[in-house]
């Protein structure tokens, strides 16, 4: 069952290979109900940001269902808008606290630039943000650190000065967007691809070749999105705030040929 597997990151840390994505999701009951129903059913890895408002709602909810901690996975993120080395620092704690789980399982840099100033060059802040995450990992309280939305051209600069090279890339993947140049990076330097919007925000289950293939395969579009980011051996973090919705994407124990994965990729 896909919901038992994982991943291994470079540090030997395990990652289950699906979780709940909680992105847009209003803090308070709708975030802690579906969380609740994505423990219930199986699910071990929750991921969520301080800019989604909501961490505080996870948090509550991993405790209420009472699973013990080193069973479930927490992603959470430093806000894009914040760049620097003390303001890294001091978003961690504020998150660490938030949580209130003991730890962070993984830590990312939300994005590579604030999001009101896309494409902005952050270099320089970047790689402060670095030192600060290496120093964060060190003490423990992190098992793991990466970042997310980051192209090579964000990349490299903090692969050419790191102690630690980032062990998870979370970037927009699915099918019709598959980030070849990323992804090769990834790959090559042993980084962890994590796919977030893997159903392109909804915009692409009703595309004709694909509405085809799941029927094919005896599976919902939505289910045939999961599982191709699965077979590109991604992390995949579907969101839903509806428990049999929830349910259903968790069931993607099936295999996608090769000659179809094949047309997929090169959507």
């Amino acid at each position: 069952m896909i919901l038992n597997e994982t991943y291994t990151l470079a540090n030997g840390v395990k990652v289950p290979k699906m979780g709940l994505g909680t992105w847009q999701i209003p803090d308070g009951e709708e975030t802690y109900n579906s969380v609740m129903w994505a423990l219930k059913n199986g699910y071990r890895h929750i991921d969520t940001a301080m800019a989604y408002g909501n961490e505080a709602s996870v948090g509550k909810a991993i405790r209420d269902f009472g699973i013990a901690r080193e069973e479930v996975f927490v992603t959470t993120k430093l806000p894009a808008e914040h760049k620097g080395y003390d303001i890294a620092k001091e978003c961690f704690e504020k998150s660490m606290e938030a949580l209130d789980l003991g730890y962070i399982d993984l830590y990312l840099i939300h994005a590579p630039w604030p999001w009101d100033q896309w494409g902005k060059d952050c270099t320089k802040e970047n790689v402060e943000i670095w030192k600060a995450f290496e120093e964060i990992y060190a003490t423990g309280k992190a098992r793991a650190i990466g970042v997310s939305n980051f192209e090579p051209k964000h990349l490299n600069p903090i692969l050419e000065m790191c102690n630690v090279v980032p062990m998870v890339d979370q970037i927009c993947f699915h099918i019709g967007n598959s980030q070849k140049e990323t992804v090769a990076l990834l790959k090559e330097k042993n980084i962890q691809l994590m796919a977030y919007s893997p159903l392109a925000t909804g915009r692409i289950i009703g595309d004709e070749a694909i509405v085809e293939m799941a029927d094919k395969y005896g599976v919902t579009p939505a289910q045939l999105c999961i599982r191709y980011c699965i077979q590109n051996n991604a992390i995949v973090i579907p969101k839903s705030t509806k428990e049999q919705r929830i349910i259903d994407n968790a069931k993607v124990d099936f295999v996608i040929g090769d000659e179809d994965m094949v047309l997929l990729n090169n959507k």
